[in-house]
């Protein structure tokens, strides 16, 4: 079979892609700026080049068939990889380029996003788009240069670059009343502790550093993200430990508050920039991590004091 049999035309497969992504054929011609016929011409074309039916039509309605599905999906990702490279390459001037990263998603919101502006205006060549953080370490997907991961540091094939969050913050809801006393760290363990999916020996390591027995680590509510346990203590729901670099905000703000003077300890985990060794020349990249890593020495973390663990 022919290379040429294999690589059915382009604009057939955008037509395709748009039929399915609208859900008709009149919302496709429009979108692509074609007439109705047109577009319907396109899809049969398709279907006569693939030799197979891609939709089925009843009740003059189209419905995918199992294999038009399955090639869809693979249409559509090749399509999003050509854009992408195709908008990489009309940007990549000396020192221009598209750079693909993800985030967490309360690091994005809090520490991130507040910092980019400063980086646009160093870099306006450089073009960031993000990638849903689902995919934040297959750093084989094309789409994905760089990610933002919180562990401590080591990650199979990745470089990794230490940013901020090893300085964990005690924090219990703002009002100090007497059913949130929290004069001692023994106190802590009257009230309900809120723990994170993620850093479950969280409140372990905080008893061990602050001498505080009988604490179950595991009895409170857990949360998947940083951002939902901030909220869930301005709730009055318990107290937490949250890492500084995602709560100083509202620390500042009085929404939450800090009990104890130096209550909080060193944690082993923190947030990495990663990517992999062979995209480490790639000028958007090294512009990205030498302004990330600037905007990291930037921030003040105690360095030690009684709360202090190794890592």
């Amino acid at each position: 079979m022919s290379l040429r049999r294999l690589s059915p035309p382009l604009h057939l497969l955008r037509s395709f892609s748009a039929v399915v992504r609208f859900g008709s054929v009149s919302r496709a011609a429009e979108a692509l700026h074609l007439t109705q016929s047109a577009v319907s011409k396109q899809i049969k074309e398709l279907e006569a080049w693939v030799g197979v039916p891609l939709f089925g039509r009843a009740r003059k309605r189209l419905a995918l068939t199992p294999a038009g599905e399955h090639y869809e999906k693979t249409v559509r990702a090749l399509l999003g990889q050509l854009e992408a490279a195709t908008l990489e390459l009309i940007t990549s001037d000396e020192g221009a380029g598209v750079l693909h990263l993800s985030s967490l998603p309360t690091f994005g919101a809090k520490w991130l996003i507040p910092r980019l502006p400063m980086f646009q205006q160093l870099h306006p060549q450089i073009t960031l788009q993000f990638v849903p953080y689902v995919h934040s370490y297959d750093f084989e997907r094309p789409e994905l240069d760089c990610s933002i991961l919180f562990g401590e540091g080591h990650w199979p094939g990745a470089q990794a670059h230490y940013l901020t969050g090893k300085d964990v913050a005690l924090i219990a809801p703002r009002l100090a009343t007497a059913a949130w006393r929290i004069e001692a760290p023994a106190d802590v363990a009257q009230h309900t502790l809120l723990w994170h999916v993620t850093v479950p020996e969280a409140w372990q390591r905080w008893s061990e550093t602050h001498g505080v027995g009988g604490l179950d680590p595991l009895a409170g509510p857990q949360f998947d993200q940083f951002q939902t346990m901030i909220r869930a203590v301005m709730a009055g729901m318990g107290v937490a430990l949250v890492p500084r670099c995602l709560v100083q905000d509202e620390i500042t703000a009085g929404v939450v508050r800090e009990p104890l003077p130096g209550g909080g300890y060193r944690s082993d985990l923190g947030y990495w920039f990663c990517y992999p060794e062979r995209r480490s020349q790639r000028h958007a990249l090294d512009c990205f991590r030498r302004w990330l890593l600037g905007c990291a020495d930037a921030t003040v973390e105690p360095a030690g004091g009684p709360q202090a663990l190794a890592g």
